[in-house]
């Protein structure tokens, strides 16, 4: 059985001609991406796992690029634009009680009253502060702030409860 996937970024470009790809990551900080390896990549329509032999952080930091084994020139590289980049759950590491966004999709969210809101289908950054999407007989907004909003998350039984109610419009 594979293990579960998780896409971390993706290929927007190249960089030189010595096949170096341009990396768009979704890790924070954003050069975190660098330091996983093996890498999956999303290759025309395959996934394919690849390994990185050399990465760097360019231009000010605003900038991440990556050679990956077997591409060595523009040309090859070029191929890979639009790639995504995926890597392997157990390439994360969680302390105790420390869970990734990908493991809150799928929990079940419920009141501290045990009324069931529905389930976590993903979730926005708004740059104040993360928001759950919950789908369930109504859709819900939830901001994830935690010990206000979100009383407690037990990602092992995929549940969470939060300090919420329902308009009664809704």
């Amino acid at each position: 059985m594979s293990e579960q996937r998780l896409i971390v970024g993706h290929i927007n470009g190249v960089f030189g001609v010595h096949g170096w790809l341009k990396i768009f990551s979704h890790t924070d900080p954003r050069e975190n991406i660098l330091s996983y390896s093996p890498w999956w990549i999303n290759f025309k329509g395959e996934w394919r796992e690849v390994k990185i032999v050399d990465s760097k952080v360019q231009q000010g930091g605003k900038t991440l690029v990556a050679k990956i084994e077997n591409v060595d020139d523009r040309d090859v590289a070029r191929e890979y634009m639009g790639c995504d980049i995926a890597i392997e759950d157990s390439q994360l590491q969680r302390g105790n009680g420390e869970f990734f966004w990908v493991d809150l999709i799928g929990c079940q969210v419920e009141t501290q009253q045990g009324e069931l809101l529905g389930e976590v289908k993903d979730l926005i950054e708004t740059g104040a502060h993360d928001v759950l999407r919950v789908s369930g007989e109504h859709s819900v907004l939830i901001p994830f702030v935690m010990d206000e909003f979100i009383i407690s998350v037990d990602t092992d039984n995929k549940k969470i409860v939060v300090d919420w109610q329902l308009d009664e419009e809704s």
